[in-house]
């Protein structure tokens, strides 16, 4: 058995696993318990005397200690599985009178340059077990920290009051805030880089599609959340009304930010177009000039190369002139090429 810290830490040495229990507490009327129990203990004691509920965080279990935690509150195997392995689709489900969720988060990856960054957007998952005596948060990623959310509803003892339900809405609000502020930043990325694809400038292609990739990531992330919300905020004998109401604000933002992705996905789309026709534009007129020049090198040298055949029969060869009328013709040539490339656009 893990033992159930007010605090531990996510690391742990390259021998030892490291302890996979962030923080656990019994909360009774909302104020949390000081007694330091373990998670057995914590939910031994909530059912013993039928008062408060448990609060379990996870950081990355293994198997070993995944197994452990689902025999003392009673998991289902398959969700078991899922925490383990992660990289799960956002989803909700119930075993018997077990909830479980998953919910994937999405951090924006800071950067000076579009064109100069590997990534954008790094995500992460967020697993919920509840019932009405306890709830175990299992979180994957470095970013995906809990512990302010869990300051901040201790300092409102009247909401933790209403149970387990009020950490669903407190995580489900907090990774939605996480999808608008991402969304934010990639506002600002799209406008500079739309800028720079219908400027005058050469167009670089590969920021765009990076940019499209990471879109989608996103929209892999935030887009299947919304079915699992909007179960939520139906009517069921585990949510207060109050909680699903808060639950309806946090699913409306979500369905807003999935209207901005599906908004960014199209208008990539419509900038790679954009940028593929000014490529095939820049081409064009690259092989029109690399055409004209070779026409005008080619004038010349067919020239030369006849001039250069030296039979008997040809009167140039004896002319004391033939030289230079050879070379003026070559030059006027060459100009009227060059004047009639250039009246033209091609140089």
């Amino acid at each position: 058995m893990w033992p159930c810290p007010h605090r531990s830490n996510d690391l742990g040495s390259a021998d030892v696993p490291a302890d996979p229990v962030v923080d656990c507490a019994v909360y009774v009327d909302g104020v949390r318990d000081p007694h330091p129990y373990t998670y057995a203990e914590a939910l031994a004691h909530v059912r013993k005397t039928g008062k408060g509920w448990v609060w379990l965080g996870l950081h990355a279990p293994d198997d070993a200690q995944m197994t452990d935690v689902a025999k003392v509150f009673g998991l289902h195997p398959l969700a078991v599985e899922d925490v383990v392995h992660a990289h799960q689709r956002p989803k909700l489900e119930f075993y018997d009178h077990t909830m479980f969720m998953v919910m994937r988060t999405v951090a924006y990856v800071d950067h000076d340059s579009i064109a100069e960054t590997a990534e954008v957007v790094t995500t992460g998952e967020i697993m919920m077990f509840g019932e009405p005596d306890y709830v175990v948060t299992v979180r994957h990623g470095d970013h995906t920290e809990l512990h302010s959310i869990r300051e901040a509803l201790e300092q409102q003892p009247k909401i933790l009051a209403l149970g387990p339900a009020v950490v669903l809405h407190a995580v489900a609000d907090h990774v939605v805030d996480s999808y608008v502020d991402v969304a934010d930043e990639l506002d600002t990325d799209i406008a500079e880089l739309e800028a720079d694809v219908f400027s005058g400038s050469d167009v670089h292609i590969d920021p765009v599609y990076l940019l499209k990739r990471e879109v989608i990531e996103f929209r892999r992330a935030a887009t299947p959340l919304v079915g699992p919300l909007k179960r939520l905020v139906e009517p069921n004998p585990w949510l207060p009304a109050e909680v699903r109401n808060y639950l309806r604000d946090v699913s409306d933002h979500l369905t807003t930010v999935t209207e901005r992705i599906n908004d960014y996905d199209m208008l990539l789309s419509s900038m790679l177009d954009a940028a593929a026709a000014k490529i095939g534009i820049q081409q064009n007129t690259d092989m029109r000039k690399i055409t004209a020049w070779a026409a005008l090198i080619a004038a010349p040298t067919m020239i030369a190369g006849i001039y250069g055949m030296n039979f008997d029969n040809m009167p140039e060869l004896h002319w004391r002139y033939g030289y230079f009328i050879i070379l003026g013709l070559m030059v006027t040539v060459c100009f009227l090429l060059w004047r009639n490339f250039r009246k033209h656009g091609w140089l």
